[in-house]
């Protein structure tokens, strides 16, 4: 008689079997969170004999960006060959770039299956930009590693087997760099761009005019960037500064040549990147003013503004009563259209103080003439006549919310930033919109608390960015062009402090600009995310760790105080002392709201997860 086995062991058999099979599937940290993701047993490697192939030359683009960003790290030299378009098989080994293949397949031009075998690669597109989108989250699906600046030796560069099918929800997907607060280099300014590229992001508001600087070359008016572009150096807290004092030399700044922004639009095309230049009018124009005072209303003299408090007392905005303001703004528009080949121009329209114009005599006779009952209709007035002038020169006309007021240019954008009400305005009215609302998605704020971070001045954590949704309820989808993070710098002068602000909360915007609303997940975000913080380690971005600290909430009960502590993560311990030395995770664990001891200053506090300090130590004042 045959002994059979105990039922028992054969259920640990099947257990065992479905562990080995589930056990080979590596997690998935692609941002943003692709459409569909259908993951299969084993991997690919990539070694020094992989090849790249495509069909024809009109991918040859993105097959060389890939050959580059694989070769950096891994020290290959891989190749880029031509696979003809008979019937036989891709050879193994091999990616494949493929916008030819799509006869079963109906996709959009940003759209892409990425297919990942243990033989092969094959990315399927419609288009280019499909495919560079592909192959940034193939790079996603490689080891953190493959974002070194050096070659990395004896590292095995696997991709996990996976089919992706991936679309965007939104076709602007932004980000914002003031560069005129601080100037940033071009170099630096490609590296912003390509930290976009790796997040599908593909437009690149560039901020280059305000009060504090002028950063783009102007043939026809050479002092807008001669003297426009310089002011009087000053280090500190933003709006603390004294102003220029007389005979101070104006020496902080600097500007893009036309010859450099060529460069730099070429740069961000190659990276299927739309650059939208921003020339903020009438308003923020202190530094055109400084050049040019005849565009004022009264006169001048002015001078570049470094930081110092001005507004209300010094005229910055420009005259909309004066011939010249249009005949200038015609010139400076004609060479701006030039040097960007795309739809847009963004010009501002934010914050205009019209206390000057209701003293001018020339607005006021201006007013009279044209019908003109207020100085809000006076900026409506001015927005019409730019809105004309971008369109003399192919170009749509997107501004700030404000250029709501008084009403708004026919065909006007509107990029709705304080909150959603002007987003929804502009929508009921049948116009397209740009969600970019602060707190959410503006990345100057406070993303900890202000006692662990640098001074700035309102909050929007990583959870508040993420878990916002951009289509206000009632409005209709179609109308809203995509989303925006803004990074505005008065207070951040070194770029390695922009990069700090930037991430990660514009993986959150980039998650909510690609990713199906309903496939939003905020633990399975954090996660993704703390893969792509050993990614910018590699890669030499400097990333804020926020999440990893404590939230501080401090309430008062009779004469005591009670601090109450929690975080934006789960699997975090908080470690506490009132005594002064640094905590770590041999300290009290906080557990309940802690009543201040009595005379005590200061509660250090430090997070662990999984008994190693993760969170920065923070000092936080009990007696405020």
């Amino acid at each position: 008689m045959i002994k059979l086995a105990p039922r028992p062991v054969i259920i640990s058999a099947i257990a065992l079997s479905l562990f080995n099979s589930i056990s080979t599937f590596a997690k998935i940290n692609v941002i943003p969170k692709p459409n569909s993701i259908s993951e299969k047993n084993g991997s690919f490697t990539v070694n020094a004999d992989t090849k790249i192939l495509t069909y024809t030359s009109i991918l040859n683009s993105e097959a060389q960006y890939l050959a580059s960003q694989l070769n950096r790290a891994t020290g290959f030299d891989l190749k880029i060959a031509t696979k003809s378009m008979d019937n036989t098989p891709t050879p193994k080994n091999s990616i494949l770039l493929d916008n030819v293949a799509l006869q079963s397949r109906s996709l959009k031009e940003q759209a892409y299956i990425l297919d990942v075998s243990t033989e092969k690669i094959g990315i399927t597109v419609a288009s280019p930009q499909g495919a560079f989108y592909a192959i940034q989250s193939l790079l996603q699906l490689l080891p953190p590693e493959i974002e070194s600046k050096s070659i990395i030796k004896n590292k095995k560069w696997t991709i996990p087997c996976v089919e992706i099918t991936d679309a965007p929800r939104f076709d602007w997907r932004g980000l914002m760099l003031d560069v005129s607060r601080h100037f940033y280099t071009k170099e630096q300014v490609k590296t912003f761009i390509d930290q976009m590229a790796r997040y599908k992001f593909n437009t690149f508001h560039w901020h280059l005019t305000d009060d504090q600087g002028w950063r783009i070359e102007i043939k026809k008016y050479p002092k807008l960037t001669e003297i426009g572009a310089f002011r009087v150096p000053r280090q500190g807290y933003w709006w603390t500064f004294d102003a220029p004092q007389p005979d101070e030399k104006a020496t902080d700044g600097g500007f893009y040549t036309q010859e450099e922004i060529r460069e730099i639009v070429d740069y961000a095309a190659k990276r299927h990147i739309t650059i939208v230049p921003e020339i903020d009018v009438p308003g923020h124009s202190m530094a055109a003013l400084a050049a040019y005072p005849q565009l004022s209303c009264g006169g001048g003299p002015f001078t570049v503004n470094p930081g110092s408090k001005f507004y209300g007392q010094i005229e910055n905005t420009i005259c909309p009563s004066n011939d010249f303001t249009y005949k200038f703004l015609d010139d400076v528009f004609a060479e701006i259209a030039e040097l960007f080949p795309n739809s847009y121009i963004h010009i501002g329209g934010d914050e205009a103080h019209k206390g000057f114009w209701s003293k001018c005599p020339r607005c006021q006779q201006f007013k009279k003439d044209n019908n003109i009952k207020n100085e809000h209709e006076l900026q409506s007035y001015f927005i019409k006549r730019m809105e004309k002038i971008l369109a003399s020169k192919g170009k749509k006309l997107i501004g700030w919310d404000e250029i709501l007021e008084g009403g708004l240019a026919p065909n006007a954008r509107v990029m709705s930033w304080r909150g959603t009400a002007g987003g929804i305005k502009a929508a009921k009215m049948g116009h397209e919109v740009v969600m970019t609302p602060s707190p959410y998605y503006y990345l100057d704020l406070y993303q900890g608390d202000p006692a662990a971070e640098p001074k700035t001045y309102n909050m929007a954590r990583l959870t508040d960015t993420y878990n916002f949704e951009p289509v206000p309820d009632g409005i209709d989808a179609k109308l809203i062009l995509g989303i925006q993070g803004n990074l505005w710098t008065e207070e951040i002068s070194e770029f390695r402090h922009a990069q700090y602000m930037t991430w990660p909360r514009s993986l959150a915007i980039a998650e909510s600009a690609w990713s199906q609303k309903e496939d939003k997940n905020w633990p399975d975000f954090v996660s993704r995310a703390e893969n792509h913080f050993q990614r910018m380690d590699y890669g030499q971005i400097k990333y804020a760790r926020s999440i990893y600290d404590p939230i501080f909430k401090t309430t008062k009960k009779d004469d005591q105080t009670i601090i109450t502590l929690s975080t934006e993560i789960e699997g975090l311990t908080i470690h506490y002392t009132f005594e002064g030395a640094d905590p770590d995770g041999f300290y009290p664990q906080y557990t309940k709201p802690l009543v201040v001891p009595k005379n005590a200053q200061d509660l250090k506090v430090v997070t662990c997860q999984n008994g190693k300090i993760i969170g920065k130590t923070i000092t936080y004042p009990t007696v405020k």
